[in-house]
């Protein structure tokens, strides 16, 4: 697999001015990679939008059961479900922001598959509707490695 969709300037801008992020698969369960990372995410400022077909309240944000079902205000879909299943969600994060209409300045739309979720297939449908997409990348060891802010 190539780093491909790795840029550092991308998820360096991902992780800086996205104020929003939609977690596919997450639920109210802290055994979870999807939990640890929403709740760095929400530590570092961010508000959490928690997808999953159960529709669970977590870490104090109501759920939705689909991407499609989540209000326009997503500025990052993170998909923590099995590759298997993550070009569905992907396909998703297509639509919904497909509604958003043109990009402004500083918006961030942005697909991230985190590590070992990885489908080349949809990180380019991805990229070739005009997401930013990183893949096979974790917010938190990203976080540290750029030495952002907390």
């Amino acid at each position: 697999m190539s780093d491909r969709y790795a840029d550092e300037a991308v998820i360096r801008r991902i992780l800086t001015d996205s104020k929003t992020w939609a977690f596919v698969g997450l639920r109210d369960n802290r055994e979870r990679t999807a939990y640890d990372m929403a709740e760095l995410l929400r530590s570092r400022g961010k508000t959490i939008v928690p997808v999953h077909p159960a529709a669970e309240t977590v870490l104090g944000e109501p759920g939705f059961a689909s991407v499609a079902e989540v209000p326009p205000v997503v500025d990052v879909v993170g998909v923590y479900r099995r590759a298997a299943h993550a070009g569905g969600a992907v396909d998703e994060a297509i639509e919904l922001f497909g509604t958003y209409g043109p990009r402004g300045p500083g918006d961030v739309r942005a697909v991230w598959l985190p590590l070992e979720v990885v489908d080349e297939d949809a990180a380019k449908r991805a990229a070739d509707a005009g997401l930013d997409v990183v893949m096979n990348r974790c917010p938190a060891i990203e976080w540290a490695r750029l030495r952002l802010p907390r």
